[in-house]
């Protein structure tokens, strides 16, 4: 018993660490350039001047009994370690476009937690529905970015830009009430 405790002890320490390292979605807490971290500046060769690594995860605690509730936490995070911009890069215009990835990482991850909501009530349904309404959302998520970076062309089309960030803060808006808790 006390190996389980001292392991299960560390697991949640590592998950800590590991959580730290990454930023939460949060309506308070905005992007600031100093986020990105990473000297990496990966896009400089082909015209980019930042991106902010975003995305969703999950966990889940399941049991071997089909009829027992399971518990599924989906997270938005953005991982300063992997998020990078062009030293010149100052203003916030660009800074706005990186934010939106964020929010829509959010939007995704807020959709997931209502399809959980309508489709996952015990440990049956998790088995044979979550991965392809995991996969399903992600692959919408997927699409949604890359159309919103071409058709902003990357923020620098500022009317696409606007119409974006008002369709962004109403999805953000519908989807209120599966926000993370």
């Amino acid at each position: 018993i006390m190996k389980y405790r001292i392991s299960v002890g560390f697991i949640f320490f590592v998950f800590i660490l590991i959580s730290a390292q990454k930023i939460g979605w949060s309506e308070n807490r905005k992007l600031i350039w100093s986020d990105f971290k990473t000297k990496d500046n990966l896009g400089k060769d082909i015209g980019v001047v930042a991106f902010a690594n975003v995305g969703m995860g999950y966990s889940a605690e399941t049991t071997t009994n089909p009829k027992a509730p399971v518990s599924i936490k989906v997270s938005v995070f953005f991982d300063p370690e992997k998020s990078w911009k062009v030293d010149y890069i100052k203003g916030d215009r660009v800074l706005v476009h990186e934010q939106k990835h964020f929010d829509v990482a959010e939007i995704f991850g807020r959709k997931l937690r209502k399809l959980i909501i309508e489709n996952i009530k015990n440990s049956l349904d998790y088995q044979k529905k979550f991965i392809p309404i995991y996969k399903d959302n992600l692959a919408e998520y997927k699409s949604f970015q890359k159309k919103y970076d071409t058709e902003t062309n990357h923020g620098l089309n500022e009317e696409k830009q606007l119409e974006y960030n008002l369709v962004i803060a109403e999805e953000l808006r519908k989807l209120n009430k599966y926000r993370e808790n």
